[in-house]
């Protein structure tokens, strides 16, 4: 992360661990926890009480909200599962705190290797970006790549402020209160006489108004700070690398996969599951869940129709693990090619007072 970046915060999985490892602190906060789930008060939590549990885990890793991707609905299947174990039955709280238990070291273990950095958008930055000499240059660019039609300087204004980011110390314009309260009122400063009438509207007029609309978002920021969970992730294949160098952790990673996934009655495995069983250890060979990059989604979905994942065909476990061994190397070797490096801003809009969050069930 560029130092330029000033975080408040950096949430790299001490504190979960250390609230795991407490014995004492995590039975109180599994004790909460369970309490605020369970709605009828029977001491165990049905499939519905668990559900704003494992939408909000879903959150926290990154997934679009349950049902809106197909393609990343079956893992809030697998974690429902992980406490149901697969059947429409209650879970106690002794099975709910081991899951529990389970699910926070391994994000613990994500947030080791990829910190969320908390970062306060407070004007500072954004007004040096404005009275620096890279303002202009990087300005007069947008300009040249904006799309210009009939109408009024607003328009181009808020298509300059979309090519911006926490880089220039601007918070992300596509979350709706910073829009509604940030930028918006900035952009009625914006001169609505100001029309092309026809004409294009020239780069010093686009320049002057940016400027101004910028330094009126300055003043409110600084009047009202927002808070922003700042990520940056590069996936180079160097996770795999190990993992596969490791053949005692590589056995070990397979064996654990293969043993949650369904076999006909001669024990062979479809390989449609061999998107499911990725997915299954995607963790341990440094990937995001499917459904959760789309850069990463298309390596892989390249990589799986090289080896015709969908083609419906029934294979035995060896096949089957050298088959995923083939997709995973696969995988190693593009991304060491073509590194996947993506960045994710969104705004904190409660106070990062519990570590794990992410299961608050309030329905507020």
């Amino acid at each position: 992360m560029e130092g330029k970046k000033r975080g408040i915060e950096v949430m790299d999985g001490s504190d979960i661990m250390e609230l795991v490892e407490n014995k004492e602190e995590f039975s109180k906060y599994v004790d909460k926890k369970f309490k605020e789930l369970d709605i009828d008060n029977d001491g165990k939590l049905s499939v519905k009480e668990l559900e704003p549990a494992v939408a909000n885990i879903g959150a926290a890793l990154g997934l679009p909200a349950q049902g809106s991707s197909p393609d990343s609905d079956h893992i809030y299947t697998e974690v429902l599962n992980e406490f149901t174990h697969g059947k429409e039955e209650k879970v106690s709280k002794t099975e709910f705190k081991q899951v529990l238990s389970d699910i926070l070291v391994g994000m613990a273990t994500g947030l080791k290797r990829d910190p969320i950095v908390i970062l306060r958008i407070d004007g500072e930055e954004l007004e040096e970006y404005i009275n620096s000499p890279s303002f202009e240059i990087d300005m007069v660019a947008s300009f040249s790549e904006i799309t210009i039609q009939d109408g009024f300087s607003h328009d181009l204004i808020l298509k300059a402020l979309q090519k911006l980011g926490v880089d220039q110390g601007l918070p992300p314009t596509s979350d709706s209160w910073v829009m509604s309260n940030i930028m918006e009122p900035a952009l009625e400063s914006c001169s609505r006489d100001c029309t092309n009438h026809g004409h294009p509207i020239s780069q010093e007029t686009f320049l002057e108004e940016l400027k101004k609309v910028l330094e009126k978002i300055v003043v409110r920021l600084k009047e009202q700070p927002v808070i922003v969970a700042h990520t940056e992730n590069t996936y180079d294949g160097s996770a795999i690398k190990t993992l596969l160098a490791n053949k005692f952790e590589t056995d070990k990673v397979l064996n654990a996969t293969l043993e949650t996934l369904p076999r006909d009655k001669h024990g062979r495995l479809a390989k449609e599951c061999l998107r499911l069983a990725l997915d299954s250890l995607a963790s341990s060979a440094g990937l995001p869940p499917y459904g959760a990059v789309d850069e990463m989604d298309k390596v892989i979905d390249e990589v799986l129709k090289m080896v015709d994942a969908d083609d419906g065909k029934l294979v035995r476990e060896d096949e089957f693990k050298k088959l995923l061994l083939e997709i995973l190397g696969s995988i190693m070797l593009q991304l060491e090619g073509n590194p996947v490096s993506i960045s994710t801003n969104s705004v904190v809009h409660e106070p990062l007072t519990d570590p794990s969050s992410f299961l608050q069930t309030s329905t507020s």
